[in-house]
């Protein structure tokens, strides 16, 4: 039987905070690009902010040339960033909620609110053969409203683990308490009900090497997005080391939550 396979895309935003901090050219993204995928990953993501906090413009440029995987390009569906992406055309933009108070992405897109900026958005990238995918929370609503926009060319969806990590960490990592599961129970119904709809399931936020396994495990996921975390080991051990643990740890995915862990299964339906 052959094992699940997800694939890396590392977020290189921070090694670009590390570069704006004092204005200087290093440290390059596009090096830490170069090295991620040498190491194994599969694909580049980074977050072009309205405020240029970290990623800039010529970033985009210079990244579209050397990434040899998927680029997959974070941004809010606003007309700026619309135009900016399809002049740069990524292979994949993941559209993103943006707030400029915000020191990261606080939550999914709230599909019931900004259904038709995001449908105009979807409509314009794909026109300009650029694959969309959106950001959300695990929640059987935006799934669905997510599948509604499969005919605006959405062709897939990242789920937002941020409150699956903080459970872990709150809770004691490892532990799979009863906040832990609930959290695992959401994405896991996330995940499904995704992959039935036919969209390309993706996940991230908050994720690294000890909670990774339990996200990594779940058959319907392709990738995970991860970059802070990976980011902040590479200060210490570089980032080759730093992307071939974290993929080491996703390949060991079954190793810190059992999926029938305590007699009902994580995930599975009350």
């Amino acid at each position: 039987m052959t094992r699940h396979q997800v694939r890396l895309s590392v977020n290189i935003d921070h090694v670009a905070t590390v570069r704006q901090a004092r204005g200087v050219p290093y440290p390059s993204p596009v090096e830490a690009a170069r090295i991620a995928e040498a190491a194994g990953a599969s694909g580049i993501t980074v977050h072009l902010r309205s405020d240029r906090r970290h990623i800039q413009d010529h970033d985009i440029t210079a990244l579209r040339r050397v990434v040899a995987g998927k680029l997959n390009l974070e941004m809010a569906a606003t007309d700026e960033m619309t135009r900016i992406a399809l002049e740069h055309r990524p292979h994949q933009v993941s559209l993103v909620p943006e707030r400029p108070e915000e020191i990261t992405t606080e939550g999914g897109l709230d599909l019931t609110r900004a259904f038709g900026e995001v449908r105009e958005a979807c409509e314009r990238l794909v026109g300009g053969g650029i694959a969309v995918s959106l950001f959300l929370d695990p929640s059987s609503r935006q799934v669905e409203l997510a599948r509604e926009l499969f005919a605006a060319g959405v062709h897939g969806f990242e789920i937002n683990t941020d409150a699956f990590t903080k459970a872990w960490l709150e809770e004691g990592e490892g532990t799979a308490g009863p906040r832990v599961r609930a959290e695992l129970d959401k994405v896991v119904r996330a995940a499904q009900e995704g992959a039935e709809a036919g969209l390309a399931v993706y996940a991230g936020h908050g994720l690294t090497t000890a909670n990774v396994g339990p996200i990594a495990a779940l058959p319907q996921i392709e990738e995970l997005n991860i970059g802070h975390s990976l980011v902040a080991r590479a200060v210490i051990v570089g980032m080759r080391a730093a992307v071939q643990e974290m993929l080491a740890a996703m390949a060991g995915a079954a190793a810190s939550l059992s999926p029938r862990e305590g007699g009902r299964g994580i995930g599975e339906r009350q």
